[in-house]
């Protein structure tokens, strides 16, 4: 299968032992993966399913040999090629459907989600589901600190125009916490591994594209929680980030990322 990948390194790489594999994107994330990735060892999640960090380029030093080593990190995959989010999961997608992985749970690096919840992911997966998505705004979601801002954008914008345009009925269409199916990442009507994906594209095009060729999908209740002074932690800039989003929203809920 053709695939347009960014290069990258394998800096560390143990062998696939699970069936399914957690993929953490991170750059420059300092104390929170640190956070995050003890939190998963200590859950016992590492024990479950393998566990692999893609860095985009960090040069804060918190991906040390000693921290991997002790949460059971099993792969860290460095980014040397241009792009940013979606250039980070392309490396990640390539590299676990290549290690045999038959899905593909992904996960914030920023401490804003509860790992407690990524066995419920697992069983989706396991059930057969080929897109569970994470949601604070179901029966058993919930929020702390959301931006006004943000909370609108998504619960009266993002989410209605892709539940309209996808024909699924989504709530919560921007977060990072997910689950994927092998069978729908290699799917060519599908075709994720473009170099149109270079920054949160991939997203919203995955939340639009898979309801509309039929596949299986679900949203499950998580906790999503923000830091007080959201400017502590967002990499989505004010203004021109902002209308980057609304514009890669809108192109793709017109098709406009769909395969030629």
């Amino acid at each position: 299968m053709n695939r347009q990948v960014p290069t990258y390194e394998v800096v560390r790489w143990l062998g696939r032992r699970t069936l399914f594999c957690l993929i953490i994107p991170v750059i420059n994330e300092g104390e929170r993966i640190r956070r995050v990735l003890e939190r998963i060892k200590a859950l016992g999640i590492s024990e479950q399913i393998d566990v692999i960090v893609v860095d985009g380029g960090s040069n804060d030093g918190s991906l040390s040999d000693a921290l991997l080593d002790t949460t059971g990190v099993v792969g860290l995959l460095l980014k040397t090629g241009p792009g940013k989010l979606s250039a980070q999961l392309r490396c990640a997608y390539a590299f676990a459907l290549e290690q045999g992985y038959q899905g593909i749970v992904t996960i914030d690096g920023n401490n804003r989600d509860e790992p407690s919840a990524i066995p419920k992911f697992v069983k989706a997966l396991d059930k057969g589901f080929d897109f569970a998505q994470a949601s604070r705004f179901i029966a058993g979601g919930q929020e702390e600190n959301t931006p006004w801002k943000r909370r609108l954008a998504i619960r009266w914008l993002h989410a209605p125009l892709l539940s309209l345009a996808s024909g699924f009925h989504w709530t919560d269409t921007t977060q990072g916490f997910r689950a994927y199916s092998r069978r729908m990442l290699e799917d060519p009507r599908v075709a994720p591994f473009r170099e149109i994906f270079q920054k949160y594209e991939l997203l919203a095009y995955l939340s639009y594209r898979a309801p509309k060729l039929g596949y299986r999908c679900i949203e499950l209740p998580t906790l999503r929680r923000y830091p007080k002074d959201e400017k502590v932690s967002t990499k989505i800039s004010p203004f021109r980030g902002e209308f980057e989003v609304l514009q890669t929203l809108i192109t793709a809920c017109r098709g406009g990322f769909d395969p030629a």
